[in-house]
Order: C-alpha cells, then structure tokens, then sequence
C-alpha cells in the first residue's frame, strides 16, 4: 500500500497594526536610507499596536484555516516562538480559546530560537503519517525586538504564520530526508531577564553560512537533491540579503557560481514578504515560503528548498514540491493586504510601542483599543492575560 504524500495544505499569514518605515528610522538617526534599503535588504518593520502580541497575531493567521477546512480533524497545535509570553503555560492555549476549537486536542508550544517552525512542521508530519486521517495546526508566531540604537534595531519585525499539516496537501508535498546541523554557540540569545535580545552580528552571519553548509551536507549525505534541481529556495531571513549572503556562500562551497540574475530567480520571490514585515523569526522561512508562492505561477511538480536557521545553532533544510494546482489555494490577495494596510508610524509613536510599562505585580491593567485585527489582548490582570475577539473580520 503507497503511503499518502504529507505537507502543507494551507498557509495563512498575519501582521501587526502598524508599520515602521525604514527611511523613517533612518532619518531619526542621521543615516542614509540606503544603508537599510539597500545594505540589509529592508524597506520597513511590523510594529505591534498596544494591544497585540503573539497570541493575537497566531490566532489572526489561523483563523482564515479554521474557516476553510473546519476544526474536527485537527488534534494537535504546535506554537513555535522564541517570544513566548508564560514561561509555562503554552501560547497555543490561549489560540485555542480564541478560535473555539474542540477540547480533543494537544497543544505544545516549542522553543529554538528561529528554528522552531520548522522542528513543528517535521513533528506535524510524523504525526500525520502515524494517522492520515488527523491535520496538525502548525503557528508560528514572533516579535523581533532589539534595544533601541543598536546596530540591530533595523531588523526588528513581527510576523505570524499558520500552516495546516496533512496528507495529500494542496501546496507542498514535503519529502525525505532533510539535512541537520547543530552547534553550542553564542551568536545570539536572550535570558529570561531581558525583553529584547542580545546578538553578535558578525559572528551570526558567519554561524548563518556553516550551519547552512553543513546542514546541506548533512542532506546530500542522506540522499539529497543536487543543488541545481531546485527552483527556488526560502530562507530564513533576518534582513532579506542575508538569504542572497548565505545561497552564494552555498553555492561557493559546492563549487557552484552563480550571477546577480541566478541569484533574484532563487531568491527574490521568496523575500517580498520580509522585505516589507521585518525580520520574524520562527515565521521567517515560511512567510518566505507564502511570499514565494504568491509570486511565482510556474513551480507545478517543482522542488522547492526550505532552509530554516535558529542561533545557538540549530539548522535543517528540507526540500517539497509543489503540488499542482497551487495557484488556486494561495492567499495572495488577504497576505498582500495585510502587509499594505498596516498604519504608517514615526519614530516617537514607535519608540513608545517599543518601551511599554506593564505591571509585573499582578495589578490590574487595561490595554487600548487599537488593533485592527481579529483578536486583541484586553487586559493584564491577577498576572494572567485577558484576549478578546473584536469582531473584525480575519483575511480570508
């Protein structure tokens, strides 16, 4: 008996309110625009309102499934973050209450820095292949966010995506093997007493390119595609021209060249998206994926690479293929408005988003409306955090 093919069926992204251009930033600071536009590849950040978080941002990407396919079939939801907001309790809870989905099911949230997705994904799928009847909601969901004035302010994003694991899927047949790759390093980390991150930006470019390396000779070794089988390739990406760094030295280690147009034809659909969002780290690599669906109408029976990276260091690349048809379950038009209709910001509105004062001793403490979403968080109150639905409609 043929085992049924396993993948992503369905893919949904969701963003913040508001938006921080990066000429806006740039002008703050005293530099030229182009050493963002052009030097890391960004045009501008997602900044979440007072009222957003990752749970709200989960919850509106995963709505648009819940509405397509329905709910009796999904057992399990995966949360991947690195941004978690309980130390506990997992944020796929809370997403779970918001969406009213039935009580027969698990919920995990898991952590590696921006790897995390794509261990949900490879768990999703052994799930699946144990029982095919089941789908697995796979979120990741993240806030990028560096202290002010550091060279890594002009990284930051937020992100979400939702991705529906099932067999025989609609947009990508996920295939064997993958190649892995892990080092005790640090590159850049976060301890549980700080809200924004630490990184050593050079050394984590340079962990970037050999875990990439290695990971891909991980994958050759099992049985791998050949680098030039491939139509295109989603990186994970902390600034988009970290995709275009990492797929040349890629290239170089395999001997392969590659010009400025090879290059933009592996790259350059999959990096629209993060472009405009910002970096979002576990939900990079497949918001890149999104992006590249959505601006690519030849990739039928094609293979496609997914190489996810999360400091520390974690790595794996996969490989899929799209599955013919694709074009017809895209979200292009709900994921391209998204993007566009969040609310231009300036810096001084931007700098109070970034530094909230929150109660930590469990005092009560009500949050403005703002967002525009689904979903809001209400309310911190007796240390637990109160979401509400707002009535506005989910991209569809």
């Amino acid at each position: 008996m043929t085992e049924p093919a396993i993948g992503i069926h369905d893919l949904s992204l969701a963003t913040t309110h508001y938006r921080l251009d990066l000429a806006t930033l740039a002008h703050h600071l005293g530099t030229d625009p182009a050493k963002f536009h052009t030097g890391l590849g960004q045009d501008a950040m997602s900044v979440p309102a007072a009222d957003e978080d990752i749970v709200t941002m989960a919850a509106a990407a995963a709505r648009p499934i819940i509405d397509r396919h329905g709910a009796d079939r999904i057992r399990t939801i995966l949360f991947a973050t690195e941004t978690g907001v309980d130390q506990s309790k997992a944020a796929g809870l809370y997403v779970h209450g918001l969406l009213g989905l039935p009580s027969a099911c698990r919920i995990v949230e898991l952590k590696q820095a921006c790897y995390s997705a794509t261990a949900a994904l490879q768990f999703a799928t052994a799930l699946v292949a144990r029982d095919p009847t089941q789908q697995v909601l796979v979120l990741a969901s993240d806030i990028a966010k560096y202290e002010r004035g550091t060279a890594a302010e002009a990284t930051q994003g937020a992100a979400a995506v939702a991705m529906l694991v099932t067999a025989d899927p609609r947009l990508l047949r996920l295939e064997v093997p993958s190649g892995v790759f892990s080092a005790d390093i640090s590159d850049f980390w976060r301890p549980n007493y700080r809200s924004e991150a630490v990184v050593d930006g050079r050394a984590s470019i340079t962990a970037y390119q050999k875990a990439t390396v290695e990971a891909w000779n991980d994958y050759r070794r099992h049985g791998g595609r050949d680098l030039s089988e491939f139509a295109a390739f989603c990186y994970h990406q902390p600034f988009t021209n970290m995709a275009y760094k990492a797929h040349r030295h890629l290239l170089e280690s395999t001997g392969a060249a590659a010009g400025a147009a090879d290059l933009d034809t592996a790259l350059a659909a999959a990096a629209v998206y993060n472009r405009a969002l910002g970096n979002s780290y576990s939900a990079s690599a497949y918001l890149a994926l999104a992006s590249l669906l959505d601006h690519r109408d030849d990739l039928d029976q094609r293979p496609v690479a997914i190489i996810s990276y999360g400091s520390g260091s974690v790595a794996e690349i996969l490989s899929g293929v799209i599955v013919p048809g694709y074009r017809n379950h895209v979200r292009t038009a709900a994921n391209t408005n998204a993007i566009d209709l969040r609310e231009p910001i300036g810096y001084a509105r931007y700098e109070e988003l970034h530094d909230p004062e929150l109660p930590d001793d469990g005092s009560h403490h009500e949050l403005p409306a703002e967002t525009s979403g689904p979903y809001r968080l209400a309310a911190l109150t007796g240390h637990k955090r109160i979401y509400q639905p707002t009535g506005r409609p989910a991209g569809t």
